[in-house]
C-alpha cells in the first residue's frame, strides 16, 4: 500500500518547515529532546538544517559542502537551509536523476521526487521532536498533519527505511513480520513490516490505531501506550521486535 497518491509534497514541505521555524524561538537551545537520547534542541535544529542542505545537494546529484563550525543563530541558520532545499527542488524536474538513499550501497541513482517525499517526513518527525522538547514530553498531536501524511510516513518506513537498514547491514532482519493497520483512514490501509510477500491477514502479530501513532512508534518517538495503539498477538514479541531501532 502506498498513501502518497495525491499528496502535495512541495506545499507540505513549506508548511512543515514554517511550523518548525516558528517553533524555534519557543525552545531552550539546551533543552533535551524527548525520545532522542541526549540530543539538545540546538543539535536537533542544526541536524535538520544540515539534512536539508545535504538533501538539496543530493537532489542536484552533488556532494554536500560543509556549513561551518557555528555556533549558529538557530532560526537564521535553519531558515537559510530550508530555503535552499525548497528552491533547489522547485528548480529541478522531479523526474531528473538524483543521488538517493539505496542499498546495498548507501546511495544510488533515483528521481529528484524521492527528496520531495523524504524531506517532508524528515521535517514532520523533527517538528514533532521540537514541539516535544518545548512541551517537555512526546505525545500525539504535537504537529498538525492529516492522517494521510502520517500514513505515508509509515509507508516510507516499511518500503524504504527498514529494507535499507537490513540491506546495508545496519540491523538484522526482523525475526517475524509485523502487521500495521491505520484505523483512522477509510478504507484502513495496512502494511507488513519485515515480511515481503506475507498476506497481512495471516500475520499473527498486529498493531492498529492512528497513522500518527504508528509512524511515531516506528520512528521510536513514543511508546505503545503513548501511541494509543491496539496490539493483537504477543505483546512481548512486539517489544522484542521494537527493541532495535527500525529507523536510523
Amino acid at each position: 500500500m502506498s498513501a502518497l497518491s495525491g499528496l502535495d509534497f512541495p506545499l507540505l514541505l513549506s508548511d512543515f518547515q514554517g511550523e518548525f521555524l516558528a517553533s524555534i524561538p519557543d525552545a531552550d537551545p539546551a533543552a533535551v529532546v524527548p525520545a532522542c537520547g541526549d540530543w539538545t534542541v540546538r543539535e536537533l535544529v542544526e541536524h535538520l538544517a544540515f539534512v536539508h542542505h545535504w538533501a538539496a545537494a543530493n537532489a542536484r546529484a552533488e556532494k554536500a559542502t560543509r556549513l561551518g563550525e557555528g555556533p549558529f543563530d538557530l532560526a537564521d541558520h535553519y531558515a537559510g537551509c530550508a530555503t535552499e532545499l525548497r528552491e533547489t527542488l522547485a528548480a529541478l524536474d522531479p523526474a531528473a536523476t538524483a543521488r538517493i538513499l539505496a542499498y546495498p550501497e548507501p546511495m544510488g541513482e533515483g528521481p529528484v521526487s524521492f527528496w520531495h517525499r523524504r524531506q517532508v517526513h524528515e521535517t514532520l518527525v523533527h517538528g514533532h521532536d521540537l514541539r516535544a522538547a518545548i512541551a517537555g514530553k512526546a505525545a500525539l498531536g504535537l504537529m498538525r498533519a492529516l492522517p494521510e501524511v502520517w500514513a505515508d510516513a509509515v509507508d516510507e518506513v516499511v518500503t524504504v527505511f527498514h529494507p535499507r537498514q537490513v540491506g546495508i547491514g545496519r540491523r538484522e532482519p526482523l525475526p517475524y513480520p509485523l502487521a500495521l493497520v491505520a484505523t483512522d483512514l477509510e478504507p484502513a490501509p495496512g502494511w507488513v513490516l519485515g515480511g515481503a510477500g506475507h498476506d497481512i491477514d495471516e500475520v499473527p502479530l498486529r498493531v492498529s490505531g492512528s497513522a500518527e501513532g504508528l509512524a511515531l512508534l516506528l520512528w521510536g518517538r513514543i511508546t505503545l501506550d503513548e501511541a494509543e495503539l491496539t496490539v493483537d498477538g504477543d505483546r512481548a514479541d512486539l517489544e522484542t521486535l521494537l527493541r532495535e531501532p527500525i529507523v536510523p
